[in-house]
């Protein structure tokens, strides 16, 4: 008999209809949608999105008249291509189901895509203008390529053309060291490689055992809008406008536009172009170094030839040699014949002032003053060492007086103050060990009162009891029949029962 079928009645007395519990209207319900719609496509706009900590995904999908819950289990969630969005038109494919906790329905969804790339198009409208909201855009904030990079960082598949392509034209221009960061340029891994490599690059140390990329350059070659979503994503345009290291963006081919373009400090239209961005031809910096080489050696030669005629020019300006000394030649030779006569007259002059400052000295003088300082000094020597044991005696005696005055004061001020310091010291420490005391009773108090509340005899209080059986605590009928002996605990005490052969309790 099906659970929904009205039974008719058996008396008059009223109808016999069977009852159900909530539990089992709620279990045939679940049953009947899930038989019925156990794998659906569901096409509308995505309304409400929620991402709680347990990494389940909860959204509405929409149209004009309707909302539908749906839910994405963590382990599906992680894996879509791209994340649905609130204003996303989406094909979502799963299952219906029910929620009995809440009464409703919602849908299972396994896979969710955008409807069409006119879906992805909006959405990644809706995304250029957040960002461009931010200022990631602007051009005062994008930086200038290096002239002549020394290591250049290429993010790209390892196995494809562009790498080639890449590899081979720098080679032809100018040939530098190239780190490859090899990542998935298409598919669900490819956003979250893309950024890491970006930020692996930037993380690195300048002058370390790996060098530290100057220039980086992210590409992939062309495709569709879905191939090349993964440079459409938000967690790409961050890491790429956060770089420290100048970006070049080459994805695609030169009609394709992606989110990278806009946030890098400059775009190739295809990998290639992107590596003659990077660096100059250098045959050309050789052709340009010769023919400044040769400018300079033309003007160093033109400015020595200028200045020797300069010279020449202002030496025939200049008078001769011979004018020049004529002058000073002939004073020479007039004040070279009066030095005889004036160094004899002055000689004669010094030796008359000399014979007028001697004429008053006398030896017999000279030894009269010379005694009569000796007997001077020796008197004054005697008497120098009594005048200095006297003086020395006067001030040990006054130092003497004035530390019998001065020590015990000192040492007793000292001892006071040592003492207050001490006393304070140990009121302090009595002080902080009683409250310490007081704060751990408090403490220890309040968690046995916590663990007095927990306990289940405070449950047994209410009313509750503990079924055991044989021992062990009894949960089920089953158990309870098969036990030999139940024990009751109660909050004011335990009752045995027993049983017979055929399990009745007595």
């Amino acid at each position: 008999m099906d659970l929904f079928d009205d039974e008719s009645p058996q008396d008059g007395a009223g109808n016999n209809a069977p009852e159900f519990t909530v539990s089992e209207i709620s279990g045939a319900v679940k049953k009947t949608i899930e038989g019925g719609f156990s794998h659906v496509r569901v096409r509308g706009e995505v309304g409400r999105v929620s991402r709680p900590r347990s990494g389940h995904l909860y959204l509405d999908l929409k149209d004009d008249k309707s909302v539908l819950a749906g839910i994405i289990w963590k382990g599906r969630a992680v894996a879509l291509a791209q994340q649905p969005e609130e204003g996303m038109e989406v094909i979502a494919t799963g299952k219906l189901t029910t929620f009995p906790g809440q009464s409703k329905y919602q849908m299972v969804i396994e896979d969710i895509a955008p409807a069409g790339a006119g879906a992805l198009m909006a959405m990644l409208e809706k995304r250029k203008k957040a960002l461009a909201a931010e200022g990631l855009f602007a051009p005062e904030r994008k930086k200038k390529l290096p002239y002549l990079p020394e290591v250049i960082g290429v993010v790209t598949s390892p196995s494809g053309a562009v790498i080639r392509d890449i590899l081979h034209r720098l080679r032809d221009r100018f040939p530098r060291k190239v780190l490859v960061w090899p990542v998935a340029v298409q598919g669900q891994k490819s956003a979250n490689e893309v950024a890491a490599a970006i930020n692996g690059f930037n993380a690195m140390t300048p002058g370390g055992a790996l060098p530290r990329p100057d220039l980086l350059i992210v590409a992939r070659g062309g495709g569709s809008i879905e191939d090349l979503w993964g440079f459409n994503e938000e967690v790409v345009a961050r890491a790429a406008a956060a770089s420290d290291i100048p970006l070049i963006s080459a994805v695609g081919h030169e009609t394709d536009t992606t989110l990278i373009d806009f946030v890098s400090d400059m775009r190739a239209p295809t990998p290639t172009a992107a590596a003659e961005l990077a660096v100059p031809v250098r045959l050309d910096l050789l052709a340009w170094t010769d023919q400044q080489g040769a400018r300079l050696s033309r003007a160093l030669s033109t400015g020595i030839t200028q200045r020797q005629q300069r010279v020449r020019d202002l030496g025939r300006a200049l008078p001769k040699v011979e004018t020049l000394v004529e002058g000073p030649r002939q004073r020479l030779d007039y004040l070279g014949e009066r030095l005889p006569g004036a160094l004899n007259a002055a000689a004669a002059k010094k030796r008359v002032a000399l014979s007028d400052v001697s004429g008053a000295l006398r030896p017999a003088t000279l030894a009269r003053a010379v005694a009569s300082d000796r007997r001077r000094l020796n008197d004054l020597a005697g008497r120098l060492g009594p005048a200095l044991q006297r003086g020395l005696t006067q001030q040990s005696q006054a130092f003497g007086q004035v530390a019998k005055g001065l020590q015990p004061r000192l040492v007793q001020g000292d001892v006071t103050r040592k003492s207050e310091q001490l006393i304070n010291l140990l009121r302090r420490l009595s002080d902080r060990a009683s409250r310490q005391q007081s704060e751990r009773k408090s403490r220890l108090g309040a968690i046995d009162r916590l663990h007095e509340t927990l306990g289940y005899r405070e449950t047994l209080k209410r009313g509750y009891a503990v079924v055991r059986g044989d021992g062990a605590v009894v949960t089920d009928t089953q158990a309870a029949q098969n036990a030999r002996e139940i024990e009751v605990e109660f909050a004011d005490g335990r009752v045995k029962l027993k049983g017979d052969a055929q399990g009745a309790l007595f």
